[in-house]
């Protein structure tokens, strides 16, 4: 009896979970298609029991749906049980005419209350002869073309700048895109220009791990955000950005097809393919004349505020003022605000913070100066309103943001003693104080004297030989250190191991963790970064192919070099397969530290 009073306790905790959880409606479906292709639409709600009704789909034609399904799960967690429900409902299309096409909302009843959708919105494109990627891989073998690709074609990347005409200080987004309508399998390295006249910060992007449907001049191409940057040019004038070089790998087909499998039984080999995207040239003006005389350099768009931590203490107290910079532009690169205050008050330089975030939207949030102010004096204080002045680039002109007076009260401090003033004069009276002098001891001392001195002692010279003796000795390590230090190269060959070793185990926690995208992201970056230290290859020029030529010309074991390979390939194909095993991720760490070892051992 309470096996059965137990289960109805959790059947009715769980439904009424699931009617307590917000209902909503999702919708998977292509964006872009081409004329005469087929393709799925489905609608999933988070709950059962419901009744949908499809909208019209004019301009499309009906293949067959719904085709429904149904997924639950259920969880406890420390007592608390919740419930996961969701119906779906997948309806197939035909491209029928070429245009852009909205499909209203679907709506779908549950418990008497109606759900809808959002719109769907279309672009069927006038190319039937385009190869959709993802679709036939592998029926066509991939041509190498015989140079670097920019643009077009089947394959192409572009550097993209979210505006070409500036002002200085004023931030650009880049945003690195491939073009693919080949069998890509994924990008081995990125080789980024210089960005001379720039500062450049990384926007977090994610992996590129899918690419989306597009339409670029009538093709449809497969697309997806590489790496976006964020750049402050600091010079005017045209300004230009060299171009990115991507090198991709190709699945290339290298036996035929089998007449009664198909591609199933064929075997593919990665291809390497160069691609070079197209340069970027930024106009860059200067700020207009006028600058406003307190101008920090700053471009963009704030506010600031100003608080104090409180509004009375007593002399010789500390008092924290803090004034907050919050908006949008180089705010990590503007200058301080100015204080002016009162001569009895001492001012230390502030501590700086920021919490400024950087985004696909541009650079915004908050810097914080928090001042320590010091009064050397009884009264009444004032500290006038601060101004700080910035360039909007939307307005084109200067602006002044400003903060409100602040004012607080300084009392006396007790038994208080008179304090040297720095940058005012005390306004208080001299006063004489009895304790304040103490008479001197009028009465000779003891005079003694002696016939020995520490000089003509044979002590001394003992003393001073062997003081000679240590700075020599100093003077030779010294010298000995500078010139090891001045081979970088063999500095960063010793270093490089115990480097390695620290990135190997902050691989670690991510294998640990689950993480499998930073994991070997990580590895790889130890393994780039140990093999450009030891065998003296810069970062920027480091590839696998030289890599192993180099290992080949210190002598290195070919079954070393061969595990070297293997690593780096897993590594970089990792990222765009499907997550590993634990114990897969396990074994390329243990391989990779044991290559680490070898090669440290050899050379």
């Amino acid at each position: 009896m309470k096996i059965i009073s137990y289960i109805f306790f959790i059947t009715g905790m769980a439904a009424g979970t699931a009617a307590a959880q917000d209902i909503f409606v999702k919708t998977e479906y292509p964006r872009v298609v081409s004329q005469g292709e087929q393709f799925a639409i489905t609608w999933t709600i988070n709950t059962g029991g419901g009744e949908m009704t499809a909208p019209p789909f004019k301009g499309f034609y009906r293949l067959m749906g719904p085709q429904t399904s149904y997924s639950s799960s259920t969880s406890i967690i420390n007592g608390k049980i919740s419930q996961e429900t969701s119906y779906s409902y997948t309806y197939y299309l035909q491209a029928v005419e070429p245009g852009r096409f909205t499909i209203p909302p679907a709506v779908i009843k549950v418990k008497g209350k109606e759900y809808s959708s959002d719109s769907l919105y279309i672009e069927v494109v006038a190319d039937p002869s385009a190869r959709q990627p993802g679709q036939g891989a592998g029926k066509q073998e991939v041509q190498e073309p015989a140079g670097s690709q920019t643009s077009g074609g089947d394959l192409y990347v572009r550097l993209i700048p979210s505006r070409t005409d500036v002002y200085a200080g004023e931030p650009v987004i880049l945003t690195l895109k491939i073009y693919n309508r080949t069998d890509l399998s994924g990008i081995q390295e990125i080789k980024y220009p210089d960005f001379n006249g720039f500062i450049k910060e990384d926007i977090e992007t994610p992996p590129l791990n899918s690419l989306q449907r597009e339409n670029v001049n009538g093709v449809i191409y497969g697309t997806g955000v590489i790496q976006q940057f964020l750049i402050f040019p600091q010079l005017t004038g045209d300004l230009k950005i060299d171009p990115v070089q991507v090198t991709a790998l190709i699945q290339q087909r290298i036996s035929d097809p089998d007449p009664f499998f198909g591609d199933f039984f064929a075997r593919f080999l990665n291809v390497q393919r160069v691609l070079v995207s197209n340069p970027v040239n930024l106009k860059v003006k200067p700020l207009p004349p006028g600058k406003p005389d307190n101008f920090p350099g700053l471009t963009g768009n704030v506010k600031i505020s100003a608080t104090l931590s409180r509004d009375t203490l007593k002399v010789n107290d500390a008092l924290n003022l803090k004034i907050t910079l919050s908006g949008s532009g180089n705010l990590k690169y503007a200058g301080a605000p100015t204080l002016k205050l009162s001569p009895d008050i001492e001012k230390y330089d502030p501590k700086i913070s920021d919490n400024i975030r950087t985004s696909s939207a541009g650079q915004s949030g908050q810097r914080i100066y928090e001042y320590v102010l010091i009064p050397r004096h009884h009264g009444d204080f004032v500290i006038p309103s601060v101004t700080y002045s910035y360039f909007n680039p939307v307005s084109k002109q200067y602006e002044t943001a400003s903060t409100g007076v602040l004012k607080f009260h300084v009392m006396k401090g007790s038994d208080q003693a008179p304090v040297a003033m720095f940058g005012g004069v005390s306004k208080e009276d001299v006063r004489y104080l009895g304790k304040d002098i103490r008479f001197i001891m009028s009465t000779p001392g003891l005079w003694v004297k002696t016939e020995k001195f520490l000089v003509n002692s044979p002590v001394f010279l003992y003393m001073y030989l062997t003081v000679v003796l240590i700075f020599i000795v100093l003077i030779l390590i010294r010298r000995e250190h500078i010139r090891r230090n001045s081979d970088i190269a063999r500095v960063r060959n010793r270093k490089a191991g115990r480097i390695a070793g620290k990135r190997l185990l902050i691989a670690g926690k991510f294998m640990r963790s689950g993480d499998n995208d930073k994991f070997y992201e990580e590895l790889l970056k130890a393994l780039w970064g140990y093999l450009s230290d030891k065998l003296s290859i810069p970062l920027a020029e480091m590839n696998r192919t030289r890599a192993i030529e180099k290992l080949r010309e210190k002598g290195v074991e070919e079954n070393v070099i061969e595990l070297a390979r293997e690593i780096i390939d897993k590594c970089e194909f990792a990222r765009f397969a499907p997550a590993a095993a634990p114990s897969e991720n396990r074994i390329v760490y243990e391989k990779a530290a044991t290559l680490i070892k070898t090669i440290e051992n050899t050379l």
